[in-house]
């Protein structure tokens, strides 16, 4: 009786433990054998940093469109805790077509179907630079990470205020990397974005 009693009791800390510890770190970047990222499950339930409408960082216009941009909530606790990305940062930017005519709209524009995805990964055990750059088709499973060198390498590179990313654009991340001295101020004042 006073075995069964210990065992229980063994088995209610070990449970009690394992409700307790924190959450894992997940979701995290995953790869095929090819080292291709897997597209990101459930993304729209990670927390939502912004929208943007018809941004374009070149002078000639592309195509109008909305994208909204998700990173994993760990990541961004993380985030509000030190103002830098942890290691398995992912940020899913969520490209969707815009439309101005439909059902009670007199105005204004609102997204419909989904163009693609556009994947940010901080992963430097997998990639040479720390940072990689993933393009998913609308109903596309991997990606390749894009060549070293690439427009979106470039461009993060020469023009995102903290590490990689554009917390720029992120409103309510934008005091917090300010606050940690991590926010690259010069950033703001480009003029002649190639």
């Amino acid at each position: 009786m006073k075995r069964s009693l210990a065992v229980v009791l063994v088995l209610v800390a070990c449970l009690a433990l394992l409700a307790a510890a924190p959450e894992a770190q997940s979701p995290q970047p995953q790869y095929d054998a090819k080292g291709n990222l897997l597209r990101p499950a459930d993304y729209r339930d990670w927390e939502f940093l912004s929208a943007g409408f018809g941004m374009n960082y070149s002078a000639t216009a592309g195509h109008e469109m909305f994208t909204n941009v998700f990173v994993q909530r760990w990541a961004y606790e993380q985030f509000l805790g030190s103002g830098k990305w942890p290691e398995q940062t992912m940020f899913v930017i969520d490209e969707r077509a815009a439309q101005s005519k439909g059902s009670i709209n007199k105005t204004g524009h609102f997204q419909t179907d989904l163009m693609g995805l556009a994947v940010e990964v901080k992963d430097s055990a997998h990639n040479p630079d720390k940072w990689a750059y993933y393009g998913f088709d609308t109903d596309g499973k991997t990606a390749e990470a894009m060549p070293k060198g690439n427009g979106c390498y470039a461009c993060h590179d020469a023009h995102a205020a903290v590490e990689h990313t554009f917390v720029q654009f992120y409103p309510t991340l934008k005091p917090v990397a300010k606050k940690f001295g991590t926010y690259n101020e010069s950033r703001e004042q480009v003029s002649d974005v190639k």
